[in-house]
């Protein structure tokens, strides 16, 4: 359960413009959320996830990159939690994780905070049911 395959990125171009246009929000500093429940697809993972970091909070792309590493390790580590709510509720989510802050944060606090964004979710999910 503890990897983070192609098939679980979001890498659709219309399933990113329909994420951003009518998909739900919220700020977890240093990430800003944006996710949307989609109808479930046979044999797919429950969740496709989407993570960036702007130019505009990182010039380099050797740090933008490194960002975006240890984002998808603390994801792929603590994504079960998410997982297994996700299949008792017969939900699919697209998410993006949208890295906000002008400062690099070292793993720890990525992971942190992941795991707050995951457990926002799932209370977000709840809410909207």
């Amino acid at each position: 359960m503890q990897t983070f395959k192609k098939g679980e990125r979001l890498h659709k171009k219309r399933e990113i413009e329909r994420l951003f246009k009518s998909g739900h929000s919220f700020t977890l500093y240093p990430f800003r959320v944006m996710w949307l429940d989609t109808p479930p697809v046979h044999n797919a993972p429950p969740a496709h996830v989407l993570v960036a970091v702007s130019k505009r909070y990182d010039k380099r792309a050797t740090g933008r990159n490194k960002i975006k590493r240890r984002i998808k390790e603390a994801y792929r580590k603590n994504k079960h939690v998410f997982y297994d709510f996700l299949t008792g509720c017969k939900h699919h989510c697209n998410l993006c994780l949208v890295y906000i802050s002008r400062e690099s944060h070292d793993y720890a606090d990525i992971e942190k905070k992941i795991i707050q964004v995951l457990e926002r979710l799932i209370s977000e999910h709840k809410k909207n049911q």
